[in-house]
Protein backbone atom coordinates (compact mmCIF):
# COMPACT_ATOMS: atom_id res chain seq x y z
CA UNK A 1 0.00 0.00 0.00
CA UNK A 2 1.30 3.43 -0.93
CA UNK A 3 1.21 6.30 1.50
CA UNK A 4 1.27 10.02 0.68
CA UNK A 5 5.07 10.15 0.86
CA UNK A 6 5.37 7.25 -1.60
CA UNK A 7 3.06 8.95 -4.10
CA UNK A 8 4.97 12.22 -3.78
CA UNK A 9 8.24 10.34 -4.30
CA UNK A 10 6.85 8.65 -7.43
CA UNK A 11 5.57 11.97 -8.79
CA UNK A 12 8.97 13.60 -8.21
CA UNK A 13 10.83 10.75 -9.95
CA UNK A 14 8.50 10.89 -12.95
CA UNK A 15 9.46 14.53 -13.40
CA UNK A 16 13.17 13.94 -12.83
CA UNK A 17 14.53 10.41 -12.48
CA UNK A 18 17.99 11.85 -11.72
CA UNK A 19 17.00 13.04 -8.25
CA UNK A 20 19.48 11.83 -5.66
CA UNK A 21 18.46 10.40 -2.30
CA UNK A 22 19.58 13.70 -0.78
CA UNK A 23 17.37 15.74 -3.13
CA UNK A 24 14.41 13.39 -2.59
CA UNK A 25 14.90 13.64 1.15
CA UNK A 26 14.77 17.43 1.00
CA UNK A 27 11.65 17.34 -1.15
CA UNK A 28 9.87 14.84 1.09
CA UNK A 29 11.21 16.01 4.48
CA UNK A 30 13.04 12.72 4.98
CA UNK A 31 16.65 11.85 5.58
CA UNK A 32 18.53 10.80 2.44
CA UNK A 33 18.74 7.23 3.74
CA UNK A 34 14.96 7.08 4.34
CA UNK A 35 14.29 8.47 0.85
CA UNK A 36 16.74 5.99 -0.66
CA UNK A 37 15.14 3.05 1.15
CA UNK A 38 11.68 4.11 -0.01
CA UNK A 39 12.90 4.34 -3.61
CA UNK A 40 14.49 0.87 -3.33
CA UNK A 41 11.27 -0.58 -1.89
CA UNK A 42 9.18 0.96 -4.69
CA UNK A 43 11.62 -0.50 -7.23
CA UNK A 44 11.57 -3.93 -5.58
CA UNK A 45 7.75 -3.91 -5.38
CA UNK A 46 7.50 -3.09 -9.09
CA UNK A 47 6.01 0.40 -8.82
CA UNK A 48 9.15 1.71 -10.51
CA UNK A 49 9.85 -0.49 -13.51
CA UNK A 50 12.96 1.27 -14.75
CA UNK A 51 14.50 4.56 -15.76
CA UNK A 52 14.95 5.93 -19.25
CA UNK A 53 15.87 9.08 -21.12
CA UNK A 54 13.30 10.93 -23.24
CA UNK A 55 14.92 11.69 -26.60
CA UNK A 56 13.94 14.30 -29.17
CA UNK A 57 12.79 12.41 -32.29
CA UNK A 58 13.35 15.44 -34.55
CA UNK A 59 17.00 15.76 -33.51
CA UNK A 60 17.42 12.05 -34.26
CA UNK A 61 16.08 12.56 -37.79
CA UNK A 62 12.71 10.93 -37.08
CA UNK A 63 10.48 13.50 -38.74
CA UNK A 64 7.31 11.42 -39.11
CA UNK A 65 5.36 10.16 -36.12
CA UNK A 66 2.28 8.13 -36.84
CA UNK A 67 -0.30 5.77 -35.50
CA UNK A 68 -1.18 2.66 -37.46
CA UNK A 69 -4.31 0.61 -36.91
CA UNK A 70 -3.81 -3.01 -37.88
CA UNK A 71 -6.71 -5.30 -38.73
CA UNK A 72 -6.13 -9.05 -38.79
CA UNK A 73 -7.95 -11.42 -41.11
CA UNK A 74 -7.23 -14.42 -38.88
CA UNK A 75 -7.50 -14.38 -35.09
CA UNK A 76 -5.60 -17.25 -33.55
CA UNK A 77 -2.73 -17.74 -31.13
CA UNK A 78 -0.22 -18.52 -33.90
CA UNK A 79 -1.15 -15.41 -35.88
CA UNK A 80 -1.01 -13.19 -32.80
CA UNK A 81 2.37 -14.61 -31.79
CA UNK A 82 3.73 -14.15 -35.32
CA UNK A 83 2.52 -10.57 -35.45
CA UNK A 84 4.01 -9.88 -32.00
CA UNK A 85 7.39 -11.23 -33.22
CA UNK A 86 7.22 -8.95 -36.26
CA UNK A 87 6.49 -5.75 -34.35
CA UNK A 88 9.14 -6.51 -31.73
CA UNK A 89 11.80 -6.75 -34.47
CA UNK A 90 11.04 -3.32 -35.92
CA UNK A 91 12.73 -0.40 -34.10
CA UNK A 92 10.49 2.18 -35.79
CA UNK A 93 7.49 0.63 -34.02
CA UNK A 94 7.86 2.05 -30.52
CA UNK A 95 4.57 1.00 -28.90
CA UNK A 96 1.91 -1.57 -29.64
CA UNK A 97 -1.48 -1.98 -28.00
CA UNK A 98 -4.18 -4.58 -28.52
CA UNK A 99 -7.47 -2.79 -28.93
CA UNK A 100 -11.19 -3.20 -28.61
CA UNK A 101 -13.30 -1.94 -31.48
CA UNK A 102 -12.61 -2.18 -35.18
CA UNK A 103 -8.80 -2.46 -35.17
CA UNK A 104 -6.96 -5.31 -33.50
CA UNK A 105 -3.75 -3.39 -32.81
CA UNK A 106 -2.64 0.22 -32.56
CA UNK A 107 1.01 0.92 -33.34
CA UNK A 108 2.96 4.07 -32.61
CA UNK A 109 5.70 4.54 -35.17
CA UNK A 110 8.55 6.98 -35.80
CA UNK A 111 10.06 7.13 -39.29
CA UNK A 112 12.66 9.33 -40.94
CA UNK A 113 10.26 10.39 -43.69
CA UNK A 114 7.07 9.48 -45.56
CA UNK A 115 8.77 6.98 -47.90
CA UNK A 116 10.05 5.11 -44.82
CA UNK A 117 6.52 5.02 -43.41
CA UNK A 118 5.23 3.79 -46.77
CA UNK A 119 7.86 1.03 -46.77
CA UNK A 120 6.88 -0.02 -43.24
CA UNK A 121 3.21 -0.23 -44.22
CA UNK A 122 3.53 -1.87 -47.65
CA UNK A 123 6.64 -4.00 -47.32
CA UNK A 124 6.56 -5.02 -43.67
CA UNK A 125 3.07 -4.93 -42.18
CA UNK A 126 0.74 -5.70 -45.09
CA UNK A 127 2.72 -8.74 -46.31
CA UNK A 128 2.28 -10.45 -42.92
CA UNK A 129 -0.09 -13.38 -43.52
CA UNK A 130 -2.43 -12.47 -40.65
CA UNK A 131 -2.84 -8.80 -41.62
CA UNK A 132 -5.85 -7.88 -43.74
CA UNK A 133 -5.46 -4.09 -43.76
CA UNK A 134 -3.78 -1.15 -42.09
CA UNK A 135 -4.90 2.42 -41.60
CA UNK A 136 -2.38 5.11 -40.75
CA UNK A 137 -2.65 8.57 -39.26
CA UNK A 138 0.30 10.95 -39.37
CA UNK A 139 0.85 13.19 -36.36
CA UNK A 140 0.86 16.84 -37.40
CA UNK A 141 1.70 18.22 -33.94
CA UNK A 142 1.83 16.81 -30.43
CA UNK A 143 0.05 19.17 -28.06
CA UNK A 144 1.01 17.27 -24.91
CA UNK A 145 4.10 15.14 -24.44
CA UNK A 146 3.78 11.74 -22.87
CA UNK A 147 2.93 12.83 -19.37
CA UNK A 148 3.68 11.25 -15.99
CA UNK A 149 1.07 8.88 -14.63
CA UNK A 150 -1.32 10.38 -12.08
CA UNK A 151 -0.27 9.41 -8.56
Amino acid sequence: MLDNTDTRLLAALQKDAHLTAHQLGELLNLSPSQAGRRRQRLEADGYIQGYSARLDPQKLGLHVQGFVQVHLNVHGPEQSAGFARLVNLRPEITSVWTMTGDADYLLRVYCVDLPALNTLLHEVLLPHPAVSRVQSQIVMDQLKRDAPLPT
